[in-house]
């Protein structure tokens, strides 16, 4: 199966073509995207990628699309492009948390708390179970934090390893506690763990493509306290 893995929730993202099956995963070319000109250069990146591989949009067998949390404004424009591009092939679309595929990256099995930087001091936390053995997790839970809670959060799960791309977050975290400090989830890790949900028949319908952005935007907040 021809895919493509597209990541737009940070400062920067990409799109990667890959191929796989049940047992193999292999990237054919991944084409990094800076921040702020997503708009502008996602889908002509698709279409340099499928042309330079000699493959059109029918060749694929589904997208896969990291659903955040990150910037809203990267992840309308990731999300969108998917829609459209799904809706124009008929292929269908898998989604991938970033704080799912932080865990994914454990080299430790069992709980992980997965930790994103979500700026005003708060933290994007996801609590999972992982199997490395497997390559896969299961969710357990995903909130918005403080950096205080974040610490109860681990007070609570002692036993769990922390996972971070955040430096400020490594560095937050007790001696006590097992700490992975990892690369940023990129476009080649979001196509792998869509791939398996593609093959696993664990898509999401174009009509109900949405967001995981935990944290609401300002305009919700405003427009919530402008009506009390």
């Amino acid at each position: 199966m021809y895919l493509l893995g597209i990541e737009t929730s940070g400062k920067s993202g990409g799109v990667t073509l890959a191929e796989g099956d049940a047992h193999t995963y292999r990237v054919l070319e991944t084409s990094p995207i800076a921040g702020g000109t997503f708009s502008a250069q996602l889908v002509p990146t698709v279409a340099s990628l499928l042309t330079k591989s000699n493959l059109r949009i029918r060749d694929l067998g589904g997208f896969a699309v990291a659903s955040g949390p990150g910037s809203f404004t990267g992840l309308r424009v990731g999300l969108g492009a998917v829609k459209g591009l799904a809706e124009a092939s008929g292929k269908p679309i898998a989604t991938v948390s970033l704080l799912e595929a932080l865990a994914s990256l454990s080299e430790v099995e069992g709980t992980v708390a997965a930790a994103l930087d979500a700026g005003r001091n708060q933290i994007y936390l996801g609590l999972y179970f992982a199997h490395p053995a497997e390559g896969n997790t299961t969710l357990i839970d995903e909130s918005l934090r403080s950096q205080a809670e974040l610490l109860e959060q681990l007070d609570q799960h002692p036993e769990a390893t922390l996972i971070t791309s955040d430096e400020s977050i490594a560095g937050l975290a007790p001696a006590r506690i097992r700490t992975e400090l990892v690369q940023r989830p990129d476009s080649a890790l979001v196509g792998r763990l869509g791939l398996r949900k593609l093959l696993a028949g664990d898509t999401v319908a174009v009509e109900e493509l949405d967001a995981n952005y935990i944290r609401r935007s300002d305009a919700e907040i405003f427009h919530k306290g402008a009506r009390t």
